[in-house]
């Protein structure tokens, strides 16, 4: 398998219609996915002193956060507007082989900083609300 490109990785938000287009969140220049699971343990005493897992149980999320340079297109400001708002929002998640995952996603943080004669960046986290799919 070869190794795919970090720029490939595009993070992309809805249009909030139904189904949504999404546009791709400008001036992203990093982006990180976790997938997270919370297990619920069955170990009981026939264990034999192992712990043991129930398959497709507990909480599953994703989180997703990116940093990048602030360009004002239309997708950040829909993103500072859900971020002020605390809405949640589609959201697509695209890599280089084609693979895609979609879900719903509330802006947990949003910061912006910058420089004197250097650009405004700003760094985002997004938690998942629901189902997280792949397309």
């Amino acid at each position: 398998m070869a190794a795919e490109k970090g720029s490939a990785f595009l993070l992309k938000i809805g249009d909030g219609e139904s189904p949504p287009a999404y546009s791709t969140i400008a001036g992203l220049r990093t982006t990180q996915l976790s997938v997270n699971g919370e297990p619920v343990a069955i170990t009981n005493k026939d264990s034999g002193g192992w712990r043991e897992l129930l398959s497709g149980a507990g909480v599953r999320s994703v989180s997703v956060s990116g940093a990048g340079v602030f360009t004002g297109s239309e997708a950040e400001l829909r993103i500072k507007n859900h971020a002020l708002g605390g809405m949640i929002d589609a959201y697509e998640l695209s890599f280089e082989g084609g693979d895609k995952m979609r879900g719903d996603f509330l802006v947990t943080r949003l910061d912006y900083s910058g420089d004197y004669n250097g650009e405004r960046s700003y760094t985002l986290s997004l938690e998942s609300s629901g189902a997280v799919t792949n397309v």
